[in-house]
C-alpha cells in the first residue's frame, strides 16, 4: 500500500480552527494556512453543503447486490474484535462512497450513509478515492461542525480487474488521540492491512468466479462431468459444438459458435446475462444447486433473421447467478454471414461512462455548424472521431489539414473551398503564421465548420492560447485508455482485421484479456490497434490468443509507480533482452551495455 505524508494541519491545529472560523465568517484568513485544506473548504462551499449539518445526508440507492461487502465481510468480522473499546469507528464505503458496512464507535459521531464531498465536504474517504492512496483527514480539516473533533485514516480497495478502486476502507477516533506531535493516525497500519486482505479476499474471489464460469462452458460443450485442464483442452473440448459463457466480463465463445454469432444475437445474449444476474431467480430457470435436477431453460428473444435459437442456462456461485452458458442450434436454412453484418466504427466503440459521455457530448456539439475542438492524449481517436462526426457524405468532401506537415497552413488554407468542412490535426504544431491565418479565419467567419485535434503537453505561446481560448465553449476532452479499460474488450473485435473466409476471428484467453486490462497504454487506441493487428497478421498459433503471446511490456505488466516515455522505453528495452537470454541478467546486461549492479538497480527501480 502506497501511505500519505501526516495531515498538513499535523502541527497547527489550534491556528487551523481559527482559521476555519474566519474561512466560515468570510475573514482574511491567517498566514500558513495549507492551500490544500482551503480548496477543499471552497469545494464544501462551492457544493452548498452546510457547515452545521445535523442530519446524516439523504443516502442514494444501494445496489441490491455488492461483490465488495461479499468479499469485505469475512475480513471485517474478523478485525472487530480488535476494535474492542478502542473508540473506533470502522466503514466501508463502495466506488460512491455509499457506506456499505460500519462497526464500531466514536462518541458524538453518527456514521452518514454517503461520504461524498457533495454530501458531506472534505473527509478522509473522498480524498482516498481521488487521490488512489491512503489519506488522513484530522479535527478542523473536515468542513462539517460535527467532525471538528474527529481524526480519519481512509485506504482505497482496488478491483482486481484493472486496478480500478472499488471502494474505501475508513478508521475513525477521536482527535485527541492522535496527541500534540499530530502523527500519522494510530490506526493506519490496521487500515492499511484490512484493505490489503479485502483485495485478497477480492482477487481470489474474481478467479474462483472465472474458473467456475469456464467448467460450466466445458460441460456445456461435452456433457455433465467432463472436466478440463487447460485453455488448449477448452478450446478442443467446444470446436464442434456453439457455445457461448458470459458474465458481464468475460466472454468464452467457441469457433462453431463464432459462426453463428451476429452483433445483435451477442448483445441480445447479453443482456439477458444482465437480466439472469439481477433478477438472480433462484429454483426458477437452470438447475437447483446441488440437487441435479433439471428446471426449464431461459430462452432469449433473439433479433429476427439471427439464423439460430439459443438455449440458455445460468451458472451459479455460492448461489449467487454469476452468468449464463449459451448453446446455439441453427435454424434450417442458410445462415446469415457474419462478415456481411458491418461492425460499429472503432472511433465510437466503447461503453465506459468516461467514453459515453465524452462521445455524445461531441455528436450534441457536432450539429451545429460551428467550430469544434477535440483534446486528449496522442492515440485516444481524436481525428477518427472527428471524421465520424461529419457523417459518411460529408467525409468525402473533407478537406484535411495536418500541422505537423504544414505547419504554417500554407498549403491548406488556400487551397479550402469555404463551403467544405476542414478538420485540422496537430494544432499543437501549429507554427505562428497558422495560427494567425485560423485567429483571423474565425474572426471572420465564426460559424466555419471547422474540426481541431489538440493534444496538451507542449507550452502554448499568447496566440494558440488565444485560438484555444476561442474554441474553448465548444471543446470535448477525450478519455485516455487507461481511464476506460472496461472497453478494450470492445475494442478488440473492432481493432482487429476482418479474418479470410472460413477462418474464425481473433479471440483471446481470459489471462490476456486481463493483461491488456492493466497494461497502461501510454499511446492509447493506436496502441492498443498494432498490437492487435500485429497478433492478428503474423502469430502462427491456432486458438485464442495467451499471455504469452503479447509483447513483453504488456505480458509483464505495468510498472508499480508512474513512468516517464524515456522510462518506458528503457524498461521496455530491458525486458526484451530479458527475454532473449531467457532471463539471464548478465547476458541481458551486456547486450544493453551496462554493468549488472546498473541493470539490478533499474529493475529495483522498475519492479520487473
Amino acid at each position: 500500500m502506497t501511505t500519505t505524508e501526516p495531515s498538513p494541519a499535523a502541527t497547527a491545529l489550534p491556528s487551523l480552527r481559527l482559521a476555519r472560523e474566519r474561512f466560515l465568517s468570510g475573514r482574511p484568513l491567517p498566514s500558513g494556512v495549507p492551500e490544500e485544506v482551503v480548496t477543499a473548504w471552497r469545494r464544501a462551499r462551492f457544493f452548498g453543503v452546510p457547515h452545521d449539518l445535523k442530519e446524516p445526508a439523504v443516502a442514494p440507492p444501494r445496489p441490491g447486490e455488492s461483490a465488495l461487502l461479499g468479499a469485505a465481510r469475512p475480513v471485517l468480522d474478523r478485525i472487530v474484535p480488535a476494535l474492542g473499546e478502542d473508540r473506533s469507528l470502522l466503514v466501508l464505503t463502495d466506488e460512491r462512497l455509499r457506506v456499505l458496512w460500519t462497526a464500531g464507535s466514536v462518541p458524538g459521531l453518527d456514521p452518514c450513509p454517503v461520504l461524498s464531498e457533495q454530501e458531506v465536504g472534505n473527509n478522509s474517504a473522498a480524498l482516498a478515492l481521488r487521490t488512489r492512496r491512503r489519506a488522513e483527514v484530522h479535527g478542523p480539516e473536515h468542513f462539517l461542525d460535527r467532525w471538528q473533533d474527529v481524526s480519519a485514516v481512509s485506504v482505497p480497495v482496488l478491483a482486481p480487474e484493472g486496478g480500478r478502486v472499488a471502494g474505501t476502507l475508513t478508521v475513525a477516533s477521536p482527535a485527541s488521540r492522535l496527541g500534540a506531535a499530530r502523527s500519522p493516525h494510530p490506526q493506519a497500519a490496521l487500515a492499511e492491512a484490512a484493505a490489503a486482505a479485502v483485495e485478497t479476499e477480492l482477487r481470489a474471489r474474481a478467479g474462483r468466479a472465472e474458473r467456475v464460469l469456464l467448467d460450466a462452458y466445458v460441460r456445456a460443450a461435452g456433457g455433465p462431468g467432463r472436466a478440463v485442464a487447460d485453455d488448449a483442452s477448452a478450446d478442443r473440448a467446444v470446436a464442434d459444438r456453439a457455445v457461448v459463457a458470459l458474465d458481464g466480463r468475460n466472454r468464452l465463445i467457441s469457433d462453431s459458435a463464432q459462426r453463428l454469432l451476429t452483433p445483435e444475437v451477442l448483445g441480445a445474449l447479453e443482456r439477458t446475462a444482465a437480466s439472469a444476474r439481477q433478477t438472480d431467480a433462484v429454483g426458477e430457470v437452470g438447475q437447483s444447486e446441488g440437487t441435479g435436477v433439471p428446471e426449464p431453460p431461459m430462452v432469449p428473444e433473439l433479433p429476427e433473421g439471427a439464423g439460430s435459437v439459443a438455449r440458455i442456462d445460468p451458472v451459479r456461485l455460492d448461489g449467487v447467478v454469476i452468468g449464463i452458458v449459451a448453446v446455439l442450434e441453427p435454424l434450417a436454412g442458410p445462415v446469415p454471414s457474419v462478415p456481411a453484418v458491418p461492425r460499429p466504427p472503432c472511433s465510437l466503440t466503447g461503453s465506459s461512462v468516461s467514453w459515453r459521455h465524452a462521445v455524445g457530448r461531441a455528436v450534441e456539439l457536432a450539429r451545429s455548424p460551428e467550430p469544434l475542438l477535440l483534446t486528449g492524449e496522442r492515440g485516444t481517436g481524436k481525428s477518427a472521431l472527428a471524421l465520424e462526426l461529419l457523417g459518411t457524405a460529408a467525409r468525402a468532401a473533407v478537406e484535411i489539414a495536418d500541422a505537423a506537415r504544414d505547419p504554417g497552413l500554407e498549403r491548406a488554407l488556400p487551397a479550402w473551398p469555404a463551403d467544405r468542412p476542414l478538420l485540422l490535426r496537430h494544432a499543437e504544431r501549429l507554427a505562428q503564421p497558422g495560427v494567425a491565418a485560423l485567429n483571423s479565419l474565425l474572426d471572420t467567419h465564426p460559424d466555419t465548420r471547422l474540426l481541431v485535434t489538440y493534444t496538451p503537453g507542449a507550452p502554448v505561446g499568447p496566440c494558440l492560447q488565444r485560438l484555444l481560448d476561442k474554441l474553448s465553449a465548444r471543446s470535448v476532452p477525450l478519455p485516455p485508455l487507461r481511464e476506460r479499460t472496461e472497453d478494450i474488450r470492445e475494442l478488440l473485435p473492432a481493432l482487429a482485421p476482418r479474418p479470410a473466409p472460413g477462418q474464425p476471428p481473433l479471440t483471446w484467453t481470459m489471462d490476456a484479456l486481463r493483461a491488456l486490462e492493466r497494461y497502461p497504454w501510454p499511446g492509447n487506441v493506436t496502441e492498443l490497434a498494432h498490437v492487435v493487428r500485429a497478433l492478428a497478421e503474423h502469430r502462427r498459433m491456432s486458438g485464442p490468443v495467451r499471455r504469452a503471446e503479447l509483447p513483453d511490456a504488456v505480458r509483464e505488466g505495468p510498472a508499480t509507480r508512474p513512468l516517464s516515455p524515456m522510462e518506458h522505453a528503457e524498461r521496455a528495452a530491458i525486458l526484451e533482452a530479458l527475454r532473449r537470454h531467457g532471463g539471464n541478467k548478465a547476458r541481458a546486461a551486456a547486450a544493453l551495455g551496462i554493468g549488472r549492479a546498473t541493470l539490478y538497480r533499474k529493475l529495483r527501480g522498475y519492479r520487473v
